[in-house]
């Protein structure tokens, strides 16, 4: 029984498109959300293999402790824009503008969002973001790494790190205007019909990214066009031998970036609130507290910066406050990862490829959430501080916690937004290789930072060769990864088993329309008459999974 009735006839406004967008409507300044929704996710996925492109050749550098693969310059210049692309081109890009902007106004029943033409100029600051980032490479390359710390970034390679200060303007700027866009749209777009309370928990998880987004972006757009000044008009805001102060710019910068965090994850966290009642056959346990818990993320995820400048010549008692504000977070973490378990436990699991990412992501998140917490106290963070442990943990929460939920959305709403099924057992290899690669490439990290190697280094102690060897075999697991999935997207989306309008028998409203959705959505707009999530109250049919 599906959240919502179509037998209502409610008034539909007329319109003169077509039934559904040609290919080259993609390529085109489009205001149909899905369109742009389309468009964020293929983009995304093609930086996707650049950044990681980057990250392959670094690790080769790696797999010898001699600099004998990239010269350094290439080596500072990969390093600083594989970070760059796989956080703002990659994940934010993917979570946020593809699966935000194709899924919320299906979801709450609305024929577009709020601001169509607002949303198509967000969409379309990021490809010149990119071009300005892969164009550096003309001028030599960003060199400062992807913090881009005063006063390294002021006395190498200006002109690159011009452009690299530019590209991330604009995709800052782009983030703002989403995030007013999706607020305004689930505050006002829904359905009568549609209480708060009968949102579903993605749209919960927007609401809290979009929030964060607002209050932390514009700090670090403030502090971007500082520097972009001292290195390009003389000021000296930051340059210490002129009365300037780089921890001022350590603060904005950190400001943004830790709750970029939250920005990569929350999103995540909704689909894992979508994907896992679907394929359990169960009532998502704890729907309150899930929603309550998004928000508060959000806003104790704005009083944590500080505890990535420890080192920073920070006073003992702010250590204090910022150690037990980190702290803080993992309990509304806590409480979504024991809601999902509480929702696995006893239910009718199906193994989709869907659901083998979403247990596979529980598992790289608790671990990497863990060695999170020990970085949040300040004595152990001094102490591994700019090594490899830091490395291995932030990779466990954005690889092994962002990617691998863009990979469960993938399978779970493909067939949605193409018509057709992904192939399954292609999905499977894709997931063991992907979870074992993970494992290769970011677990010895840990033992590596503890020993005492350095990050951001080309060349090591010879001591550390065999770790950095297996890290290396890792990535190159992680490599060979994608060709089954790219392989399985292109060929399922022209030839893929016919999915139907609702191939997991899911309950959400997207799941109401036709498979690709008509434009406009729907012909008559639902009637919400139930929560989204109500599962086990009528007999279910079987799912047919493609092969």
């Amino acid at each position: 029984m599906a959240q919502a009735d179509l037998s209502f006839n409610s008034p539909v406004a007329p319109h003169g498109h077509p039934d559904k967008w040609k290919w080259y409507h993609y390529f085109t300044f489009n205001v149909d959300h899905k369109v742009i929704g389309i468009q964020y996710l293929v983009t995304s996925f093609l930086f996707y293999l650049v950044g990681g492109f980057m990250a392959v050749m670094l690790r080769t550098e790696l797999a010898t402790p001699d600099s004998d693969f990239l010269s350094p310059e290439l080596y500072n210049a990969f390093l600083t824009n594989h970070g760059t692309i796989m956080i703002f081109l990659w994940i934010v890009p993917a979570a946020i503008g593809g699966f935000g902007n194709y899924l919320i106004p299906l979801m709450i029943g609305a024929r577009d969002m709020a601001f169509p033409k607002l949303n198509a100029i967000a969409f379309w600051l990021n490809p010149p973001a990119g071009a300005l980032l892969l164009g550096s490479f003309y001028f030599g390359g960003a060199q400062a790494g992807w913090t881009s710390y005063p006063p390294l970034s002021e006395i190498t390679a200006n002109a690159a790190q011009t452009l690299w200060i530019l590209a991330i303007v604009l995709v800052g700027t782009s983030s703002i205007l989403g995030s007013v866009n999706f607020l305004i749209t689930i505050w006002k777009m829904r359905v009568p019909s549609m209480k708060w309370d009968q949102i579903p928990l993605f749209c919960w998880a927007m609401v809290a990214t979009s929030i964060l987004a607002l209050f932390s972006t514009p700090v670090l757009a403030a502090g971007l066009i500082l520097l972009l000044f001292d290195i390009n008009f003389g000021t000296s805001f930051f340059k210490p031998d002129a009365g300037g102060d780089v921890v001022v710019y350590q603060h904005l910068f950190w400001f943004y970036s830790h709750p970029a965090v939250y920005l990569m994850i929350l999103p995540i966290f909704g689909i894992m609130s979508e994907v896992i009642p679907v394929h359990a056959r169960k009532p998502i346990f704890g729907y309150k507290a899930i929603a309550y818990s998004s928000l508060t993320i959000c806003f104790v995820g704005l009083f944590v910066w500080v505890h990535h400048m420890f080192t920073s010549g920070t006073p003992p008692w702010m250590r204090i406050f910022f150690t037990i504000s980190t702290l803080i977070v993992a309990v509304p973490t806590g409480i979504k990862i024991f809601s999902w378990v509480a929702t696995l436990w006893g239910g009718k699991i199906r193994y989709t490829t869907a659901m083998l990412f979403a247990v596979g992501l529980l598992s790289m998140f608790v671990f990497g959430g863990l060695s999170g917490v020990t970085l949040g106290t300040a004595p152990f963070d001094i102490h591994v501080h700019d090594t490899y442990y830091v490395v291995g943990h932030f990779h466990y929460v954005l690889f092994g916690g962002s990617v691998f939920g863009i990979y469960s959305a993938v399978y779970h709403w493909f067939p949605k937004i193409t018509g057709r099924m992904l192939n399954e057992k292609l999905g499977q290899v894709h997931f063991v290789l992907t979870f074992i690669g993970t494992i290769l490439t970011f677990t010895p990290m840990h033992a590596l930072g503890m020993q005492g190697m350095p990050r951001r280094v080309a060349m090591y102690d010879a001591q550390f060769t065999d770790l950095n060897q297996l890290v290396t075999v890792g990535a190159y697991i992680l490599a060979v990864s994608v060709i089954p999935f790219y392989s399985n997207v292109l060929w399922s989306w022209n030839k893929g088993e016919e999915a139907g309008d609702n191939p997991w028998n899911a309950l959400t409203l997207e799941w109401t329309t036709a498979s690709p959705p008509i434009i406009e959505n729907w012909e008559v707009l639902p009637v919400v008459t139930h929560g989204p999530y109500e599962y086990g109250h009528e007999p279910e049919k079987e799912l047919e999974t493609a092969s």
